[in-house]
This record gives C-alpha cells, structure tokens and sequence, in this order.
C-alpha cells in the first residue's frame, strides 16, 4: 500500500493531502496530472495575484479561487507556465461565484506542464485546509526525528561515558539493521560496527563491496559528511557509509546518522590537535545549537567535551561576521581563531570559540556572572574581536573591519536562539554604518529588510520612496540624499541636522525643500517620516 508520506519524511504526497478532511470535503476532482499526484507537498500556500510564482520556493500546495488566473487564455497559460517552473507540487483551485468552470486554457496548460490542477466543487475554509496539511507534515516529519533524537541521545551517553566513537557506531549500526563504517574522505576506513549477512564480518562485507564498486558505494547507500577539517573552506574530517546489506536505508536511518555525525566531529576534533580542526568543530557544535540541532538539555553536556564551563550564570552569545572580500582562506582561519582567543583569554570569563569558514563567521559564547555584565563584556569581547582580526591581518588596509553583534544573554534554550538571530543579524548588517558592536536586539527591521531583499517588492518600494532623490543625486551636485538621511536620523531636527552636515540653517531649509518637492511629500508628516527611513534602511539591502 502507497504510503501518503514522501520517501524523505519532509512532506506529504498531494495524494494523502486530498484524502484528508478539508480537501475532501470540497469534493475534489483532478483533471490535471493524475499521474503526478505522488509529488510531495512541502507546504500550503493560498493567493490570488497573477505574480504568486514569485512568492513561492517550489513544493507548495497552491490554494485559489482565481482571481490570479486573468481573463486571456495567454495570461491563464503563463500563470500555469510560472507554477510549474516554480516547481510546485499542485494547484487546487475552489469553484465558485468567481469561477464556475476551469478554463479550458488553464486545463490545457496544466496537462502539457505535467502539473497536477485539481478542481474543489464545494467552498471550503482555506484556513482549515491549511492548518490541517501543515500538521500532517510536521507530525510526519517530528515522528522521524524522535526516532532519530532518540539514537543521539543514546550515542551521547555513550560518548560521554567514555565508549569512544566504536560504541557511537554500535549504537547506529544496531538502529539501521546495516553495518556502518567510518572513513577518511579518501576511502580510508578508520571503525567499523554491526554485522553483515549471517553474522558475516563487517570489515569483509565493506572489502568486498568496495571491491566490486570501486570509488562509488553501491546502490542506496547512505553518505553522511563528518564535518569540521579537509582542505579548502567547507571541508570534511570524515564521513560516515551505511551500505544496503541487509535492507536499504532509511531516512530515518539518514537523519540518525546525520546527528551522529555532529558528535562524532567532536570527538574526532579531541583526536587530532590542529588549531583549524578544534576551532571548526566549535563552530560545528555553535551552528549545531542554533540552529536546533542540538537539544538544549543536551548542550551543556556536549559543550563541557570541548572545554567550556560557564558556570550557573547567563550565556551571551556573540557573532563575528568578515565580508566576503575579507574571509581568511586557507590556514587563516587557524591564524584568526589563535589570535582571536589569545585576545578573549585576556577578558577572564569563559569562552567557547569556533569559526564557520563557509559562512565567513566567528560564533562563540560567553559566560556571564549576571546579565547586568552584558553591556560591559560586550564591549570589552567586540573590542578583542576586532583586535585578534587585526593581528590576524584581518581586514585589509584600508577596508571595513568585520562585524560583530551581540545577542541577549541568557540559558542555553536562549543561547540558541540568539546565536541564530546574532548569525542572520550580523549578515543583514554588513551595509550598516560601523560600529564597535550591533545589539541584535534592534536590528530586527534590518533583518527583515533583508529577508526581504530578493523580493522585487522591496525594490518597488525603495524605488517609489526615495528615487526621485536617487534620480537627482545621480544627475545634479550637491547631493541630496545624505541630507535626507541626516534629517531623519535626527527625528526632524533642524538644527541637529545643520549641525552635522556643517550647513547653514537657510541652506539646510533649502535643501529640505528641494527633496520635499521632488517627492511631493511633506517631510514633517510622521507617516512619510516612516515610509522614508524604511526605504533608505531597505536601499542597504536591495541590488
């Protein structure tokens, strides 16, 4: 029997969505790729503009009523031509006062698209249906996971209690039903666990497989990257194999492995002694955290393995971020985290340092006294950061020093929080004014400005807000747009603003006026105010 489940345990099949209750209700009818209907829907997404393709990433259920088609078969044809090279999962449109019937250029676009257009003959909550498919998907997907959390609890214990990365693999091995391996990432084998058919020797089964198949493992096997070293930024120290002896593996099996692969760069990271490889499988545990792949209750454990006990108090989270002109390359990043942390060694807190070379960031972690100390540490680490990158040779003569951002301090569950927020904060700042450190904690516009920043929208908006301004400073002298700028950031405060521009106030009112009239607006409206700064914060962001 077909399960409704996609094979990878990160989705649903449009088959399961339209056998649940909210779409079944409507009396769905597929009159488009009935072939098609085993696709996975990564998620629900309801509109009815003609430019939603823009708005999708692919995978999407698209529910509509047709407000979006257009009236023209061409337009109908296009809307569909968007959809499918979207690569959506299908589209599900609700007849009714709007549309009574599926235009025929619509069905016939779908159908030379390959993509699945369903029809509903009864109205039906989009909310619901919604709400209904997501928890479908997260429920399917969180069955998955505790499974596989469970595996890395069980090699964590092990790990800790001294059994070494044998009995990590042990444990997988005896999860998966499949022998598994460990080798260097140039087919070296370093352990091997689990049994092969009838009790047969794993090191024979992985011999004689490497054999016949030379470079390349057999067929449905599972590779799993053990990051944290390699040559080059993104390298790997090793990497984890589970082949297909007994029963191919399973997805399950995959993310298991995947989380057993964070511990074991860790322990890896114990064995061998480089400066780089220590500090990238910091930066591995730091990303681990943020970014939930490891549970809060099991950091402290983890995060005692490489040597940092805080203590009860506050954790303060901080991320260095170099621009893409200054990322070190190569041994750099050795270089930086040995000059960085002789800087923080100075400061007398704990600190848990590492590097990401492939985002070109510097996370660490901070161990406070009280959370009355963060603004003081704060400046005392931003000002050691930038130290150890000088002594790195880190900028470059002349160029901007890296960015550092600060997040709240707090436990380990706010530690991970706000790693991610300093990690995507310090990118959205990079076009910010310099300062010695950001407080992640007021950036949160700029940070959705450049989530943003790919949407055509937000450059429409940046466009009609301030172009004209744009317009006039590319064409005419003196510019008008630092005027602009200053005047706002002083909340309308002439004088403040003549004072920092080194203007004289009939000069400053002349220059107010000028950008007044070419944007017909009035600059002491709040609401204009408003629309204004947010277009000069977003122009940081826009192409």
């Amino acid at each position: 029997m077909e399960s409704g489940y996609d094979t990878r345990g990160s989705g649903i099949t449009v088959r399961r969505a339209l056998e649940l209750p909210g779409l079944r209700g409507g009396l769905p009818e597929v009159v488009a790729g009935a072939d098609r209907l085993g696709r996975t829907v990564r998620w629900v997404h309801a509109g009815e503009v003609p430019h939603i393709a823009s708005l999708l990433k692919g995978g999407e259920l698209l529910l509509t009523t047709g407000y979006g088609f257009g009236t023209r078969p061409a337009d109908q044809r296009a809307f569909v031509r968007t959809l499918a090279e979207r690569g959506i999962a299908a589209l599900v449109v609700e007849l009714g006062p709007r549309i009574a019937r599926l235009p025929a250029a619509l069905v016939d676009a779908a159908r030379a698209a390959g993509l699945p257009l369903v029809q509903l003959h009864r109205e039906v909550p989009f909310v619901a249906v919604t709400e209904e498919i997501h928890t479908e998907i997260v429920n399917g997907h969180y069955a998955l996971l505790r499974r596989a959390e469970e595996v890395h609890r069980r090699c964590t214990e092990a790990l800790l209690g001294g059994g070494g990365v044998p009995r990590a693999l042990e444990i997988l091995a005896g999860f998966t039903g499949n022998p598994v391996f460990l080798e260097t990432t140039d087919g070296r084998l370093l352990y091997t666990a689990g049994e092969g058919p009838e009790g047969a020797d794993p090191l024979q089964v992985w011999e004689g497989l490497r054999d016949r198949h030379q470079d390349d493992p057999p067929a449905g096997s599972a590779l799993v990257d053990v990051p944290g070293g390699g040559p080059g930024s993104g390298g790997v120290r090793a990497r984890l194999v589970l082949l297909p002896v007994r029963s191919a593996p399973e997805p399950v099996h995959r993310m298991a492995a995947e989380r057993a692969a964070g511990l074991l760069a860790v322990v890896l990271m114990q064995a061998r002694q480089e400066e780089e490889l220590a500090a990238r499988g910091r930066g591995d545990f730091l990303t681990d955290l943020a970014e939930g792949r490891v549970d809060a209750a099991d950091a402290p454990a983890q995060a005692r393995v490489l040597g940092f006990k805080p203590g009860s108090g506050p954790l303060l989270p901080v991320v260095m971020r170099f621009g893409d002109a200054l990322s070190p390359q190569g041994g750099g990043w050795a270089v930086l985290a040995r000059a960085v942390g002789e800087e923080l060694a100075a400061l007398g807190v704990p600190v848990l340092l590492g590097v990401r070379p492939v985002e070109g960031r510097v996370p660490l972690l901070l161990g406070l006294r009280a959370e009355t100390e963060r603004r003081a540490v704060a400046d005392r680490v931003a000002a050691a950061l930038r130290a150890g990158a000088e002594r790195a040779g880190m900028p470059r003569p002349g160029g901007r020093p890296p960015v550092v951002v600060v997040g709240p301090a707090g436990g380990w569950a706010a530690a991970s929080t706000g790693l991610r927020h300093a990690a995507e904060t310090a990118t959205a700042a990079q076009g910010l004014p310099d300062r010695l450190w950001h407080d992640a904690r007021r950036l949160d516009i700029d940070l959705l400005l450049w989530r943003l920043r790919d949407h055509p929208d937000l450059a429409d908006f940046v466009d009609r807000a301030i172009g004209p301004v744009l317009d006039h400073d590319r064409r005419s002298k003196p510019p008008l747009l630092p005027t602009l700028e200053s005047y706002l950031a002083h909340a309308g405060r002439k004088a403040e603003t003549a004072r920092e521009l080194h203007l004289n106030r009939q000069t400053l009112y002349n220059r107010l006026a000028r950008i007044g009239e070419l944007l017909a607006a009035d600059l002491d409206d709040p609401h204009t105010a408003l629309a204004l700064g947010l277009a000069l914060r977003a122009r940081r962001h826009v192409p």
